[in-house]
């Protein structure tokens, strides 16, 4: 197995008095895709956001345990959330272009980071669509809004925009889920191919799409970690009765 790249270690999250998540152990290696699968509510979410701290914007949430990303502990009081965030992408359920051109949607990380070399911002807007798997379709019409992009091809734009900054993760909160079929198949092969680059973790809801896309899946209920495991065993041999009642639609 590659190094690992994620990990979470006794790690628990309160909203308030409610705990969302509890004692997690969790891996998630260089060059491979974690799915976290599981009922609505389960927790997946709550701690993919955990890993660039996106949870830090709720009001009254504590966590205790640690979550590492390349070894740095992201709750650690040295810890710069902007530096952070440059390191760990996140792609949201919904496209969220911005209400600028295609170009700009992609370049504004770098000139929030406050590159001003035109030169590198064009090279690298290129190289991060191209990336996307959006070239093709987009090289025309840069300067075009956003907003005029299909669902599927706005999506493959915000995970552009991720990938201009050179993030090394990649978390992606159901990226596909307002996707019809033809854009889902196209994130889903997108996703497969950036792995060669990148650590990836997706949460899904779709049993067929962790099947398809992730190394391992990692499978929540009610706050807690039952299982983490290859996602051939998780989907033929679960360790979990639990596991093996959501993989067959007994619950969820």
């Amino acid at each position: 197995m590659s190094d690992c790249k994620v990990e979470a270690k006794d790690f628990n999250l309160f909203y308030g008095e409610f705990q969302a998540l509890k004692n997690i152990q969790l891996q998630a290696y260089e060059h491979s895709i974690t799915a976290f699968i599981g009922p609505s509510g389960c927790g997946k979410s709550t701690l993919l956001r955990s890993f660039n701290r996106m949870n830090d914007l709720i009001p009254g949430v504590r966590t205790t345990g640690t979550t590492l990303v390349n070894g740095i502990d992201v709750y650690d009081k040295s810890v710069n959330i902007d530096e952070l965030r440059k390191q760990v992408g996140m792609v949201f359920q919904k496209p969220n272009p911005f209400p600028k051109s295609i170009f700009e949607n992609v370049a504004y990380g770098l000139r929030v980071n406050g590159i001003r070399d035109k030169h590198f911002i064009e090279e690298r807007v290129v190289s991060s669509i191209q990336k996307s798997a959006l070239w093709g379709e987009v090289k025309d019409k840069l300067k075009k809004s956003a907003s005029e992009l299909s669902g599927g091809q706005q999506q493959r734009l915000c995970i552009a925009r991720a990938l201009a900054i050179e993030p090394s993760v990649l978390l992606m909160d159901e990226p596909a889920s307002a996707l019809d079929p033809i854009s889902t198949s196209k994130i889903e092969e997108l996703i497969y191919d950036l792995k060669k680059q990148y650590t990836i973790i997706i949460v899904t809801h779709n049993m067929q799409q962790a099947a398809r896309v992730s190394d391992r899946t990692a499978f929540f209920y009610l706050g807690e970690l039952v299982e983490c495991d290859d996602t051939k065993t998780i989907f033929t041999n679960p360790k979990s009765l639990q596991t093996q009642n959501y993989i067959t639609g007994r619950f969820g």
